[in-house]
């Protein structure tokens, strides 16, 4: 996240400014961040995973969503644009515009070298306050390797590791499996 110039926003000003701008950017703690752009191999892996979620859920009552809705974390934000989520049941929204949803179940980022310690740690963080997320998954650009954090209901998450093109990931919030060939298959890797 590059910060951009501007003094404190709160959160209505930043949805005012980012549903009227052309690029998006993310809100934390009263900045506002652009998205930077993402390489070839993450918005791969991105159609990739959206692609297996979609079809995992097809004929049930979730939804996969693309980083183009916004996930609100907490009342006063931060808001995110993931990679990819799932909403299961009605998708609640923070408003009337409906671009801004509160209780995805399941939450996917792409990681990379620059994003990678800010998702594991203060994003994971701040994901942790809503109330619906279960799951928690980074999935890497450089090997086949896909990290799922589980809400265990007591309030603990526990990591499973999927690692290697034959590794078999399971999503217990959605109750799929997704093999990590259908993720990474023919994609180039960083």
């Amino acid at each position: 996240m590059a910060a951009q110039t501007l003094p404190f926003v709160t959160p209505e000003q930043y949805l005012e400014m980012e549903r009227a701008a052309e690029a998006r950017h993310e809100y934390l703690a009263g900045q506002v961040y652009a998205m930077a752009g993402s390489s070839p191999t993450h918005s791969l892996l991105t159609v990739a995973i959206l692609s297996e979620l979609r079809t995992a859920l097809r004929g049930r009552q979730c939804r996969a969503y693309s980083n183009d809705l916004r996930i609100r974390t907490a009342e006063q934000g931060p808001y995110f644009y993931p990679d990819a989520s799932v909403v299961c049941g009605e998708l609640r929204t923070a408003d009337d515009h409906r671009d801004t949803a509160l209780n995805p179940i399941l939450v996917v980022e792409v990681i990379s070298k620059s994003t990678e310690a800010f998702d594991r740690g203060d994003k994971f963080a701040y994901y942790r306050r809503i109330e619906s997320l279960k799951e928690y998954v980074l999935i890497a650009q450089s090997k086949p390797h896909v990290e799922v954090f589980l809400q265990n209901g007591n309030g603990k998450w526990i990591l499973s590791v999927f690692s290697g093109i034959d590794a078999i990931c399971r999503f217990e919030s959605i109750g799929c499996e997704i093999p990590l060939s259908a993720i990474y298959g023919d994609i180039p890797l960083d």
